[in-house]
């Protein structure tokens, strides 16, 4: 649990640190991405892994039309970013309730069995959603390092005036950003429906803890999202081991508080 929330965290901490604006419907992107997977290897007969690789490619060009067409003109500008984000929230759900209908599916398992490791027992379908999570995570982070657009966007989120004036094209930054997100989500998606279900509404829970995973991390800082999602994962996954998902929510939410407390950036965020 603590990767799928880096991974969707991820995506919304690039987007806010390049383009300024809180992309609340980032939850349905991740919907969407599990919709597609599923779409791919049932309906089609595809391999899974094929399926989320095709999924991720459909998302991230959906993530340049997002860009291009409804954030693009509303960049730094937070409050009508938001509007748009909660109406696209409404769009997507209802056209994935229409076009899928509202019963619960699942994506097929990537692989079958349990990977077994001294006493440890894990589903391969788990194991294998770390490991992928974890390429992810790495890749992103050697790409913004080692790459020229990568260095770009390191420059924009700090400064995208003067990123201009060194003849950086900040527009098909933002689009490559966004399309990053997206695939990125939309790989988030397709996993955990290979695990839980997929329904149309699926997109809130991952998004509230995405949201609270890049403020306990710091905004902009990919370190702080990985950080602060495997905190959140592992609170998740041992407290209800004692207690239930409630007490788990309030005492992630309590650590959040706390961090704040004593530094407002987050764990790793800049002043």
């Amino acid at each position: 649990m603590g990767w799928i929330y880096v991974l969707v965290a991820l995506g919304l901490t690039i987007v806010f640190s390049i383009m300024g604006i809180m992309q609340f419907a980032h939850g349905e992107i991740y919907m969407l991405g599990a919709y597609c997977t599923y779409y791919v290897s049932v309906v089609q007969g595809f391999n899974v892994f094929v399926s989320l690789a095709i999924s991720a490619l459909a998302l991230g060009l959906g993530g340049v039309v997002l860009e291009r067409f409804l954030f693009r003109r509303f960049r730094g500008q937070i409050e009508p970013g938001m509007i748009v984000a909660i109406g696209l929230i409404l769009l997507l759900q209802t056209a994935a309730a229409v076009g899928f209908g509202t019963q619960d599916k699942w994506v097929p398992t990537m692989v079958p069995g349990v990977l077994k490791i001294w006493v440890i027992r894990l589903a391969w379908d788990r194991a294998l959603s770390v490991l992928i999570a974890i390429i992810l995570v790495s890749l992103l982070f050697l790409f913004i390092r080692m790459t020229r657009i990568g260095q770009a966007m390191v420059a924009i989120s700090q400064d995208p005036d003067a990123a201009t004036l060194h003849g950086i094209d900040v527009n098909r930054v933002s689009s490559l950003t966004m399309a990053i997100g997206c695939a990125l989500a939309a790989i988030a998606g397709g996993l955990m429906g290979a695990i839980f279900q997929v329904q149309p509404f699926m997109g809130g829970f991952p998004m509230g803890k995405g949201i609270a995973v890049i403020i306990l991390g710091g905004l902009g800082s990919i370190w702080g999202a990985v950080i602060g999602g495997l905190l959140l994962g592992l609170i998740d996954g041992l407290v209800p081991l004692w207690a239930n998902t409630t007490v788990a929510s309030i005492i992630g939410f309590i650590l959040i508080i706390l961090i704040l407390i004593i530094k407002p950036q987050g764990l790793l965020g800049h002043e």
